[in-house]
Formats: structure tokens, sequence, C-alpha cells
């Protein structure tokens, strides 16, 4: 691996942990701990390490599409790259921070067409990178299924 690579790595994996963050300011708490939920939503434990692992998988994703093609090469599968990343670090924000659960499940809907696009517009660059966000876009999938059901079974939820 070149420094340019390395340097490319850390960019990459650097964007994923600003991502991140949003979901360590805003934390489910007290609100969202009162609200109704369905049987078969996953323990709050479970939610910090699927996403690490996510994020991994984003990370180098996106590092093996610019490694490959560069920028100018990918720069509408890059700038998408950073559309979900956006529309990903504004989850959190949405549903725990503002306790808005039906503009989070806008929010998860517009993330999961940008997820499936971005795989359609790695594919043809580097495969690999393709698959390793098809566990991320299974997890929004079953987010934004479980997104929508807490909204449903809430409808009256104080904001």
């Amino acid at each position: 691996m070149t420094l340019m690579d390395g340097l490319g790595l850390a960019g990459f994996v650097i964007a994923c942990v600003v991502a991140a963050s949003s979901g360590a300011i805003f934390k489910p708490g007290a609100w969202y701990e009162g609200l109704a939920k369905p049987w078969w939503r996953p323990p709050n434990w479970l939610f910090p390490p699927a996403w690490t692992l996510l994020y991994c998988m984003i990370a180098a994703s996106g590092w093996l599409v610019w490694r490959k093609a560069g920028f100018s090469g990918a720069a509408l599968p890059l700038a998408v790259y950073g559309i979900q990343l956006v529309l990903n670090a504004m989850w959190s924000g949405v549903f725990f921070g503002l306790r808005r659960m039906d503009l989070a499940f806008v929010n998860v809907s517009a993330l999961w067409v940008s997820i499936a696009a971005l795989i359609a517009l790695f594919s043809p660059i580097d495969s690999l990178a393709a698959w390793l966000l098809v566990p991320y876009l299974a997890w929004v999938s079953f987010a934004a299924f479980l997104n929508y059901t807490v909204w449903r079974m809430n409808p009256n939820a104080p904001a």
C-alpha cells in the first residue's frame, strides 16, 4: 500500500467516523425507552457493534472504488457515497434528537434508495466494493421497518 492509498483509506474511515458520531450525540434515552416497540426489536446493545462493522465495510467500499477509479473516474458514485453518509448521519438527529419518527422514516427511506443506487454504481467499478454494501442495505432495510413500526405503534408520542 502506498502512502497515498493509506491517506485515502484514512479519509474514508474519518468520513465514516464523522457520520457515526451522530449516533453517539443523539442517543435513544428515556424518550425512546418510553415508546411502545415491537417484540422483535433487537436490544440496544446490539446496535453499536453492528454499526461499527457496517461502517468499516462502508469505508472499505468507498476506498476500493476511489483506489480503482479515483475521484475523477468515479465522480458520480463517490458523490452518492457522500450523500448516503449525510443521510446516515442525519437519521439519529431526526429520530432521537427531533423525535420525529415520521421524518426519520422519510430519511431512512432516502438512505435506502441511496445505498441501492450506490451498489449499482459501485458494481461496474469494483464488485467487492458493491458486495461490501449489501449487509448495509439489509441492515437499513430492517432499520427502516423498525422505524416505521415504532412510528405506527406510537401515533401520539410526544416530541
